[in-house]
C-alpha cells in the first residue's frame, strides 16, 4: 500500500533482528535514557503514595496497549482490498499481548489507594487507576462488539462540535503544494539522532531507543519512550524536522520532563493526557515552519473516520467515503479506516483535532505555553498542576522543545495565539527548509 505521505510502503526483509518486539523484524539503535533524577527545589512524596505512584507507572509501562491494537500485515491487507474491487477486508490481525491482563487487573485493583496520605495525590494516582483499567479492558475486548463501547469510555465519542469543524476542513482545506516524497528512513535517523544529540547539549542523560520495523502500521510514532520507524517510510524532505518535532519535541521531551518529577504519573501520562499530547504534536509542526494542509485534513478524515466507526461502518464504507466523497488518495483513505477500525472501532484518532482545537482556545484564551512540557498531564490538569508544584511535587520542564530557541519563535507562537483550528496550516512549504533548526 501507499503510506499517509504519498510513499510506496513495500513489504520488506529483516534489517536486523528484532530486540523486545512483537515478532516483526526490526533494527534497535539504542540512546538508552539514565535513571530518573530528582529536580532541585523538589520533595519526595509519600511514601504510601510514592510506592502506588511507581506501581501504576509499572502497570503503564506493560501495558502497552498501542501496539496491542497495531494490526498486522496492511500491505497484504491492501493489496486483498484491492483485488476485491475495494469492497471486501478480512478481519485486522493483532499480536497476542505478552501481559496477562487479568492478573494485571487484580495488582491495579488491589494498590491501597484508600491510605494515600494526601487528598490531593490520591484524587491524581485514583483517576490513573480508574484510567488504567478502562485500558485494560480495552485491550481485553479487542476485536469483539464491545470494543467500540470501551473505546468511548476511555478516550471519548466524536461531539457533533468536533464532526461540524471536521467537515468545514475537508471543505474549505486545500491541499498544499505536492512534494516529492526524497526522505527515507536513513534520513529521518539521522536527523532524529542530530536531535537527541542537541539535547545531550542540555542534559547529558538525554536518551532515545529507535525501532526500525517492516510492519507498525504507522509512519513512525512514539511507545514508552521508544520511537517506532516503518522501516520502508518515505515523505517529502520539508516534513522531515516538524514530524521529529513532533514525536521528539513533544512526546520525548514531556517523557524526559516528567521522569524528573516526584510523580512519576508525569513520565507516563496523568488520566487523559493524550490530547494534550498530540495536540502539542501537531502545533510543533507548525511552529517549525511546514504544517501542509493535507495533514489538517489527514486530522479531520480521522475524526469522521472515528464517528462513522461508532456507527458500524466498515473499512470499505469508510473507505469509500473518504476517497470519493472527499476526494483523499488511495493510500490515504484505506490508512485511515484501517487506523478507525483497530480493534473493533478505536476513537483514539479523534483526540488529535480535539487536542488542537482544545490547545488552540487555551492559547488564545492567554494559557501559558512553557509549563505544558513539564510532563505528560490534560489541559485539565493545570489547577492540579499548579497545586503539586505548590506542595513541592512539581517542577518547570527541565528541556523545552529545540524549536522553542528559534529567534522567531515568540512571534510565531504569538501568531497561533490569534488562529482557529482551520487556519493552522500553509500552503507553501517554507522558502528555508524546515529542517534546519537553532544550533
Amino acid at each position: 500500500m501507499v503510506g499517509p505521505c504519498g510513499h510506496r510502503r513495500a513489504q520488506c526483509v529483516a534489517r536486523g533482528p528484532a530486540q523486545g518486539r512483537r515478532g516483526g523484524p526490526a533494527d534497535v539503535r539504542t540512546r538508552p535514557m539514565s535513571r530518573e533524577a530528582a529536580t532541585p527545589g523538589t520533595r519526595a512524596l509519600p511514601r504510601i503514595a510514592a510506592g502506588v505512584d511507581a506501581a501504576l507507572a509499572s502497570i503503564d509501562a506493560e501495558l502497552d496497549w498501542l501496539l496491542a491494537l497495531s494490526p498486522l500485515g496492511t500491505d497484504a491487507l491492501w493489496d486483498e482490498f484491492d483485488a476485491s474491487g475495494r469492497t471486501r477486508v478480512s478481519p485486522l490481525r493483532y499480536a497476542e499481548p505478552a501481559l496477562d491482563l487479568d492478573a494485571t487487573r487484580r495488582r491495579l485493583l488491589a494498590l491501597p489507594m484508600d491510605d494515600i496520605e494526601s487528598p490531593l495525590l490520591a484524587g491524581v494516582l485514583s483517576e490513573k487507576q480508574r484510567e488504567l483499567d478502562r485500558t485494560i479492558e480495552l485491550v481485553r475486548l479487542r476485536g469483539t462488539d464491545g470494543f467500540i463501547a470501551a473505546s468511548i469510555d476511555l478516550f471519548g465519542g466524536v461531539e457533533a462540535g468536533l464532526l461540524e469543524l471536521a467537515n468545514r476542513i475537508l471543505a474549505e482545506v486545500a491541499a498544499s503544494d505536492p512534494l516529492p516524497a526524497d526522505s527515507g528512513v536513513d534520513e529521518v535517523v539521522a536527523a532524529v539522532e542530530a536531535e537527541v544529540a542537541w539535547y545531550r547539549t542540555q542534559a547529558p542523560d538525554f536518551g532515545l531507543e529507535i525501532t526500525i520495523d517492516a510492519d507498525i502500521g504507522s509512519l513512525m510514532m512514539v511507545s514508552h519512550g521508544r520511537l517506532y520507524l516503518d522501516a520502508e517510510l518515505r515523505l517529502p524532505r520539508a516534513r522531515v524536522q516538524p514530524l521529529v518535532q513532533h514525536e521528539v519535541g513533544t512526546h520525548v521531551v514531556t517523557r524526559y520532563n516528567g521522569a524528573r518529577q516526584p510523580l512519576r504519573q508525569l513520565a507516563v501520562g496523568l488520566a487523559h493526557y493524550d490530547p494534550l499530547q498530540e495536540g502539542l504534536g501537531v502545533l510543533a509542526e507548525y511552529l517549525c515552519g511546514y504544517l501542509p494542509g493535507e495533514r489538517l485534513r489527514i486530522l479531520a478524515a480521522r475524526v469522521l473516520a472515528a464517528d462513522m466507526a461508532i456507527h458500524d461502518a466498515g473499512i470499505p464504507a469508510i473507505f469509500a467515503c473518504l476517497h470519493e466523497d472527499h476526494g483523499f488518495a488511495t493510500d490515504d483513505a484505506f490508512d485511515v479506516a484501517v487506523r478507525a477500525l483497530r480493534g473493533g472501532g478505536l476513537t483514539k484518532d479523534a483526540v488529535y483535532l480535539r487536542g488542537l482545537r482544545d490547545l488552540l482556545d487555551d492559547l488564545r484564551g492567554g494559557g501559558a505555553f512553557e509549563p505544558l512540557f513539564a510532563g505528560k498531564f490534560a489541559l485539565s490538569h493545570r489547577v492540579v498542576l499548579q497545586q503539586l508544584a505548590e506542595a513541592g511535587w512539581v517542577a518547570p520542564p527541565a528541556l523545552l522543545p529545540r524549536y522553542t530557541a528559534a529567534d522567531d519563535f515568540a512571534q510565531a507562537l504569538a501568531h497561533c495565539r490569534t488562529l482557529t483550528v482551520d487556519a493552522l496550516y500553509h500552503a507553501h512549504p517554507p522558502r528555508t527548509p524546515a529542517q534546519e533548526v537553532p544550533a
